[in-house]
């Protein structure tokens, strides 16, 4: 296979932003062959922009298509009804996050790429970061004892302003009362009936947001046996968790929501008794701008020192979506097939469920 022929499912944010442009720059790799969203006017308008042959407002459309070969879910959550579909119909999926909200989901799209037997990959893009990869090369072969996770979030229109973004105001009502339903039932299915709006409001930010800090973590340390605790405040718009791991090492991670603040900060830091490796993100709606790499150690002479890595200049958007072409045309193993995301999705219920108990939790395995 040459050019891969695919589809875009949601054509908001970051679509435009992040994906069609990639596409563009990847035009040896894929063919956009069909814009799709809830909004006619979207989907015609990035069709125009993008010289796209094909749009509509029926993700069906997309689906049966001939000259689709695999499509690109970034529409609103949640996205299993038509993950399912693509993967029943044949197609290879790339998921943008969150994938979905509860273990039924996620085994309903799994199960269903097992029988498709095409690539199924979750939209994980900070492991396709060349800063985080250098991070995780200095994480192996000694013992973290101690990890912390900090990601102070600004409102998301602060960065988005700085790109031309358009919107139009003819999504039919039925699409918004579909969605908020599905989310409603999703969330029934993973944590059961009457949640707290402070535990639900959480629930959608570990999911949406902090899930970037958590796969991340799961490539650095493996899964948690334990969640000890989990705090909520602010009414739900921020949360903060400790995971305990085989090894005795825990992880202190911490979500909060500073809307007016334009500095977006978010870290992985990773400490063990002789070295510290540290890792600071970019906000995803930046384009051009590298995340950065600390490490400290001691020398043979016992000294401490610091260094910070170079880090390559390929954006991780584009990077994942190489590794997608490469899976589909070469057979390439899965970096971040959904299988994995099984994980992230229980442990996202699981920190919730501590929450909700006041207590610990042991991680479903």
């Amino acid at each position: 296979m040459d050019k891969v022929k695919i589809g875009i499912i949601g054509c908001g944010a970051i679509a435009q932003v992040q994906h069609m442009p990639n596409f563009h720059e990847l035009q040896h790799l894929f063919e956009v062959t069909w814009t799709c969203d809830v909004s006619a006017g979207l989907a015609q308008y990035l069709a125009n922009r993008f010289n796209v042959t094909n749009h509509t407002t029926d993700y069906s459309d997309v689906i049966s298509a001939p000259d689709v070969d695999a499509v690109l879910l970034c529409h609103r959550d949640p996205k299993t009804e038509i993950a399912v579909a693509a993967l029943n119909a044949g197609k290879h999926v790339f998921i943008e996050k969150p994938m979905c909200f509860s273990n039924e989901e996620a085994a309903a799209i799994h199960a269903a790429g097992e029988a498709a037997g095409t690539v199924s990959q979750v939209g994980y893009m900070k492991v396709y970061d060349p800063a985080f990869e250098l991070v995780y090369e200095e994480s192996q072969g000694w013992d973290a004892s101690f990890v912390q996770i900090n990601h102070l979030h600004p409102t998301n229109d602060l960065h988005t302003s700085q790109f031309h973004i358009e919107r139009f105001d003819d999504i039919p009502s039925s699409a918004g009362e579909q969605s908020t339903a599905a989310r409603a039932a999703a969330l029934e299915q993973a944590l059961g009936p009457d949640v707290p709006t402070e535990a639900s409001r959480a629930f959608f930010t570990l999911s949406g947001s902090m899930i970037h800090d958590l796969y991340g973590l799961r490539f650095v340390m493996g899964n948690p046996t334990r969640v000890v605790n989990t705090d909520v405040w602010k009414d739900g718009r921020a949360v903060s968790t400790v995971l305990e791991y085989e090894s005795g090492a825990r992880c202190i991670a911490t979500w909060i929501d500073l809307p007016n603040l334009w500095d977006f900060k978010e870290t992985l830091e990773i400490y063990g008794d002789d070295k510290r490796v540290i890792l600071s993100y970019p906000t995803g709606f930046s384009r051009g701008q590298l995340s950065e790499v600390v490490v400290q150690e001691i020398d043979e002479k016992g000294r401490t020192n610091a260094r910070k890595p170079a880090v390559e200049w390929e954006s991780p958007f584009v990077a994942e979506l190489r590794h997608f072409h490469d899976c589909i045309a070469n057979g390439t193993t899965c970096r971040t097939p959904v299988k994995d995301a099984l994980d992230d999705i229980a442990l996202i219920i699981n920190i919730t469920e501590s929450y909700l108990k006041g207590g610990p939790v042991e991680v479903a395995r």
